[in-house]
């Protein structure tokens, strides 16, 4: 058998600089001896995040032998600003050097097609793994630890300190708040002050401090406001008993504050993420969740926006259950009954009469749920269902309980259509919005992120307005009498706005996603997911198939043939001729377990990741496209 080809790491390049390391610019010459974890991440993506906790206790296991490099490469215009990278290292505690790439230079000298995308390369500077979307935590541990062994007894690693230097703290009352909530007795505020780990009571000032919730270290610990400990919280929810719900984002739990002693606990999910293949219903403590993001109290229940799996979900108090209310798991938009839409990394609610809003963030959109009775049929003025199609295997859907609910859109396309856009709705922009506010008339303000404003959706007249620019990424607003509060989270405040009269006009900016486009033959097609299962495991073959591959595209008429689910990695697609450009949307999963033969229940891992590969159809091009979800491409591999 041949051996395959050793791949020299090309050379770490990015327009940006670099971040957390003192001033210098790094090259791989520097980091040579050392195991190297390039992250390919940016940070919009929930699924990075996700991916940023997961390589924590392996950076400090092993801080001695190994130098985790972020690679910052933008989705979002805005995610190319250096200063909001500069924000976002800070923001999600990143502690190890981070390359700016704006021009996603680095980003293509890999070959990387999703985020996150995991690389490894060795201490002698050679390629030895990829490995895209989460789950790999596991993996890594292993492939570090063997090539630990392998680089000591050749002389090659290098154990010392590595090259990241902490940026100086800045002394602010918050950093980077998320959300905000009125309280009615005290006409105080009580906001989530997400980077510090806590909450916190401010008076009716927005700015002078009552109280913390909350120790301000990282952790999963209920008891009272000076012990509990949260996890980089984020939405803030009034219950009818005057109790608040806290949406512990990184613990993935539900929190109950008790605003009169400041007590906290723990009231759903297992402090456990939420992965394919596991109960999607049942009592609030038994059922791990994903990343919940906002929570809204909606017709009885505590609405959640389950950012991590790209659904809603809801909390019942008085039945201690959660299930799922509304989306599939796959990533995208569609319309329609609830247990047949598709969100992408919802982040925002509120409630308004019969009406749910949601602010849905990947895909730009604001989106709303409803009772099927409530519905007046078409979206009021809206974008409509479907317009752009998404990637994930599909989990278990609502129940019962919600088959008579719809999701619909006001504004919004898909993935990859963002900007700053006024007029009617189904023309206007955001760039991802992380909150929405109910306004006393009946319209909606949009916190639009990443266009630094407050925008305003007008159900009656299907318009689309801007209320305020020049903010910093703003992530919440909440109404107090005639004016409009607003998290602006960049500039750690709260900023109190009266709601004017008239919009501030803006010049219109449409962006569309732009990655380069790969070229590809028309008609017959290979797809190839690569997937090898880590060293010291097997695909779990005992209960049924191990894999899972989705396969749709942007068009759908792009795809001739080889739509749809199945169970093998590889698919043979035909590409439709006469359309000459798309994205193929691709979501793969796998499960291995160690293999252990005398244990009858050894550990079990489940690695998944979706893509969206933009192709250009052109005679001469590739007649296959392969994906790597763990390990290298043979078939792929340059000469020495």
């Amino acid at each position: 058998m041949t051996a395959r080809a050793r791949v020299r790491a090309p050379e770490l390049i990015g327009e940006g600089g670099w971040l957390n390391t003192g001033g210098k610019s790094l090259t791989l010459a520097d980091l040579r001896g050392s195991i190297v974890i390039l992250d390919f991440w940016t940070f919009c993506c929930v699924n990075c995040l996700h991916v940023l906790d997961e390589l924590r206790e392996l950076e400090e296991r092993h801080r001695d032998t190994v130098v985790i490099v972020g690679v910052h490469s933008p989705k979002f215009v805005h995610e190319a600003e250096h200063q909001a990278v500069v924000d976002a290292v800070e923001r999600y505690e990143v502690h190890h050097p981070v390359l700016d790439d704006p021009r996603l230079a680095t980003w293509k000298q890999y070959a990387v097609r999703a985020w996150p995308t995991l690389v490894v390369i060795d201490p002698e500077g050679y390629v030895v793994a990829q490995h895209a979307g989460e789950g790999h935590a596991h993996a890594l541990e292993r492939l570090v630890t063997r090539l630990e062994k392998e680089h000591a007894a050749k002389g090659t690693l290098r154990r010392g300190d590595g090259p990241y230097v902490p940026p100086e703290p800045v002394a602010t009352d918050l950093r980077f708040p998320g959300k905000a909530l009125a309280l009615p007795v005290s006409g105080h505020y009580l906001v989530s002050d997400s980077t510090r780990h806590a909450l916190v009571e401010l008076a009716a000032d927005g700015e002078t401090v009552i109280r913390r919730i909350g120790s301000g270290e990282r952790g999963l610990v209920d008891g009272d406001a000076a012990t509990a400990r949260f996890s980089e919280p984020q939405g803030l929810a009034l219950l009818p008993t005057g109790e608040i719900v806290v949406a512990d984002t990184v613990n993935h739990v539900l929190r109950l504050v008790d605003p009169e002693s400041g007590r906290v606990s723990t009231v759903a999910g297992t402090g456990r993420q939420w992965w394919q293949g596991s109960p999607s219903s049942g009592p609030a403590r038994d059922v791990a969740l994903s990343s919940p993001w906002d929570v809204a109290w909606f017709e009885g229940r505590v609405w959640i926006a389950m950012a991590g799996v790209h659904q809603l979900w809801t909390y019942d108090p008085a039945a201690d259950r959660v299930e799922v209310a509304a989306g599939t798991t796959n990533e995208g938009l569609v319309d329609g009954p609830a247990a047949e839409a598709w969100f992408a990394q919802p982040s925002g609610l509120s409630a308004a009469g019969p009406r749910l809003w949601v602010a849905d963030s990947e895909t730009s959109a604001l989106r709303w749920v409803e009772r099927v009775d409530a519905a007046p049929g078409a979206a009021d003025g809206a974008a409509g269902a479907a317009g752009g199609v998404g990637d994930a295997a599909g989990g278990e859907g609502p129940g019962e309980d919600y088959e008579d609910y719809v999701v619909r859109t006001a504004v919004g396309t898909g993935l990859f259509d963002f900007g700053h856009r006024d007029g009617p709705a189904g023309q206007a922009l955001f760039q991802h919005p992380l909150g929405v506010t109910a306004l006393p008339d009946g319209s909606v303000a949009v916190s639009d992120t990443y266009n630094n404003a407050l925008r305003r959706y007008d159900p009656v007249s299907g318009e689309v307005s801007t209320l305020a620019t020049d903010l910093r990424e703003p992530s919440d607003a909440v109404v107090v009498d005639d004016d409009v509060v607003v998290v602006e989270s960049a500039r750690h405040r709260l900023t109190r706005l009266h709601l004017p009269e008239e919009a501030v006009r803006v010049e219109a900016v449409a962006h569309r996603t732009r990655r380069a486009a790969t070229d590809v033959a028309p008609g017959a097609f290979r797809l190839d997911v690569v997937f090898s299962a880590p060293a010291g495991q097997k695909l779990d073959e005992r209960y049924g198939p191990s894999t899972r591959l989705l396969v749709s595209a942007t068009p759908p008429e792009l795809l001739k043939e080889g739509a749809g689910k199945g169970t093998d990695l590889f698919r043979d697609l035909v590409l439709d001729p006469g359309v000459p450009e798309g994205v193929l949307h691709v979501s793969a999963m796998a499960a291995s377990c160690d293999d252990d033969p005398v244990n009858p229940y050894p550990a079990c891992h489940v690695h998944q990741q979706d893509w969206g590969v933009p192709v250009r159809l052109a005679e001469g091009g590739d007649a296959r496209l392969a994906l790597v979800l763990a390990g290298l491409d043979d078939q792929d591999a340059p000469p020495q």
